[in-house]
């Protein structure tokens, strides 16, 4: 177990640039795998099925977006408290941590999925789905749905893998799910004919094989982690303090949940069915450059959440600023390609002339000052990583509930369709100033603390 444990104990003495690169790099090429997941499903319905199936793969992103947040509200909380407790290096608290990871994520995927699945038609419906696209909309989410446990399991427990020291196990997994889920698309669409149910069908599929691997890693005894007799089990305070600390992204992935729903409901009035694939199309591009950003985010966990428990705040401030200016590399990187060659990146997912036109259309004023949404994405992650969940929670919620969704409604008056696009830019702009404010206010603070001295100190004048 020494082995084990002297690990993460780097998080604490090694350079933080050095760190980085070995907890974020492995992060951002799993969190990259993942970008590409999403995406595979989508070129090969978009381009084997039709533009209608994009659409109704777009109705299913709100519920899919929620059973995301209920996933997170788990898997986030649990893998910060992993980290805090590291560096306060108690063990047998962290080990706990980890069973109620396992329960939790069984008990909610389990409520979730009957939930949906007995209400799904309305669900649909309400989610943006017409009479054209319901059917393949239907078919594809019901499936996975069915998968919905063991989804939960195998992230969060992906997440506990990376935050006790095996970032690059864990990175491995998340690139065989993208391998063998492009390796199955092809064989269920086109050669099998299962056409929509058959994209469902290989996800449900890679993600329960990446699961038999995570489940074994924490079989081993000889880990500092690992199951054992009595921890598969809740324990009220550890659940308690672990939902409390995923609030934050669960609010985000539950608000994006909610502001999909407005933004189908919003096009399907302005810009009819196609609208709706067009915003899914775009959708899955930005998310390409969100989840490396999130990748960012997942390797700085760590670092940030071990310092901050080991009190060496110089530390926590510096790994702050480099992830945040390499998440802003990545984000103007999103905004060179959705402003200069929209049309190549669209072209990928259909070949249809009016979903392409739409779609390149949408892009270039969704991504006008995206450089800056990377500063905000790893802020909001920053104050989650502390442990400090009021302010996670109002960085998670300002973006999408106060800007956007009043944008998504105000702008069409004026500017049709245009206007549903507009609200992005403008909101990103809105939360990024929110987020200075805030981040500036907490730094004021850290920098009157010295490395060593009680946290609550700092606490208390939050």
């Amino acid at each position: 177990m020494a082995g084990q444990i002297s690990i993460p104990t780097e998080l604490g003495t090694e350079k933080i640039g050095k760190l980085l690169k070995q907890y974020a790099l492995p992060a951002i090429i799993a969190q990259t795998a993942a970008s590409i997941y999403n995406m595979v499903d989508s070129i090969f319905i978009g381009q084997g099925v039709g533009p209608l199936a994009i659409s109704g793969l777009a109705v299913t992103f709100p519920l899919m977006n929620l059973s995301t947040a209920f996933g997170t509200l788990v898997g986030a909380g649990a893998s910060t408290m992993l980290s805090v407790l590291l560096g306060q290096k108690n063990y047998k608290a962290a080990n706990k941590v980890l069973g109620n990871n396992v329960s939790l994520n069984i008990i909610i995927g389990v409520i979730f999925m009957a939930a949906a699945l007995i209400f799904i038609d309305p669900i649909l419906y309400f989610f943006g789905a017409s009479e054209n696209t319901l059917p393949y909309a239907k078919e594809y989410i019901s499936i996975i749905l069915y998968g919905n446990v063991i989804t939960h399991l195998y992230f969060g427990l992906n997440a506990a893998m990376r935050s006790s020291g095996s970032p690059k196990k864990a990175m491995a997994l998340t690139i065989f799910t993208v391998i063998f889920n492009t390796v199955l698309d092809p064989i269920f669409i086109f050669v099998l004919d299962m056409g929509i149910a058959g994209a469902a069908w290989a996800t449900v599929i890679s993600q329960a094989a990446a699961m038999v691997v995570v489940m074994h890693h924490f079989s081993d005894r000889s880990r500092a982690f690992h199951f054992e007799k009595g921890i598969i089990s809740l324990d009220k305070r550890v659940a308690r303090d672990s939902l409390a600390i995923g609030m934050g992204p669960f609010l985000m992935n539950a608000a994006a949940c909610l502001v999909t729903l407005f933004i189908n409901q919003q096009l399907r009035e302005y810009s009819g069915d196609l609208g709706i694939g067009a915003y899914g199309i775009c959708n899955r591009l930005i998310f390409m450059f969100i989840m490396i950003c999130m990748g960012l985010n997942q390797g700085m966990q760590p670092i940030a959440g071990y310092n901050y428990g080991a009190r060496q705040y110089s530390r926590v401030k510096e790994v702050f600023w480099r992830t945040a200016a390499l998440a802003m590399c990545m984000t103007t990187l999103c905004f060179i390609v959705g402003m200069f060659i929209p049309e190549t990146a669209c072209g990928i997912f259909t070949h249809d002339n009016e979903l392409l036109a739409l779609s390149s259309h949408a892009l270039r004023i969704m991504v006008i000052i995206f450089p800056l949404v990377g500063f905000q994405m790893i802020a909001t992650n920053f104050f989650q990583s502390l442990g400090m969940v009021k302010k996670s929670v109002i960085l998670s919620l300002s973006r999408q509930i106060l800007f956007l969704l009043p944008l998504l409604y105000a702008l069409p008056l004026w500017f049709e369709a245009d206007g549903i696009w507009m609200s992005f830019p403008i909101s990103d702009f809105a939360a990024t100033l929110l987020t200075g404010i805030m981040l500036y206010n907490l730094f004021k603070k850290f920098n009157m603390m010295k490395d060593g001295e009680d946290p609550k100190i700092l606490g208390s004048q939050l």
